[in-house]
């Protein structure tokens, strides 16, 4: 980091000075140059050794080493790209998710998001409750899908996504099932036939269609006595 604020000196002194001659591209060379780069590429080196051994803290710690030091070096968007994954590896679902949209905000047209799209998506799935519990995780991983399949619809990683799609789906409707047969206990009816139809409307291919249509008709019944 000292040698980052070398950099920045040099830098400011010579735009007020007429340095014109020495370029920002020669000023990294003279203070990143071949050694710190090769520097940079074993940390690299290191960080994916580790990481394919399972070592995602210490994988961290290699990466994060390389993005603090070598922040020019050409190994640094590896080094952004395998923070978030090991913090994925790690279940720090919350921190991958930050890490990869960092990733996409400074290097959008890099190949590499239709992927990292894929795992952000894949963070909120790894929380999908059951289906009596809150939804959000899934409604945001559907989503996310959903961005990759619009955006990237031929990319490998879309069709990776279908499978955790349906997922998502079945999710959704199993917990709006849930909360219709909660409110046909408590003989709420109304609310409980518009949760059964919620699930006609919205997810009728999820194998939850037929039982969805025989709850309505028993709603529909309960109602008609009731009135």
């Amino acid at each position: 980091m000292k040698k980052l604020w070398i950099i920045i000196m040099i830098i400011v002194v010579c735009s007020g000075s007429g340095c014109a001659a020495l370029s920002l591209e020669n000023i990294l060379y003279r203070y990143f140059g071949p050694e710190e780069e090769d520097t940079a590429q074993q940390l690299a080196l290191d960080g994916m050794e580790e990481f394919e051994r399972g070592n995602y803290k210490r994988s961290l710690e290699k990466f994060e080493k390389l993005k603090d030091w070598y922040p020019f070096s050409r190994f640094a968007i590896l080094a952004e790209l395998k923070i978030a994954d090991c913090y994925y590896k790690l279940e720090q679902y919350d921190k991958a998710v930050e890490a990869y949209e960092q990733f996409i905000n400074l290097h959008p047209r890099n190949e590499a998001v239709p992927q990292v799209i894929y795992h952000i998506g894949l963070c909120y799935f790894e929380q999908i409750a059951t289906v009596d519990r809150d939804q959000t995780s899934a409604r945001k991983a559907l989503d996310t899908f959903g961005q990759l399949k619009k955006h990237f619809p031929e990319s490998e990683y879309t069709y990776k996504a279908e499978e955790r799609i349906d997922e998502c789906l079945k999710s959704l409707a199993g917990n709006e099932f849930y909360v219709g047969i909660f409110y046909y206990k408590s003989k709420h009816y109304k609310a409980a036939f518009h949760r059964f139809q919620n699930i006609i409307t919205n997810y009728p291919d999820v194998g939850i269609h037929k039982p969805a249509l025989e709850y309505m008709a028993i709603c529909e019944s309960s109602l008609g006595e009731e009135n």
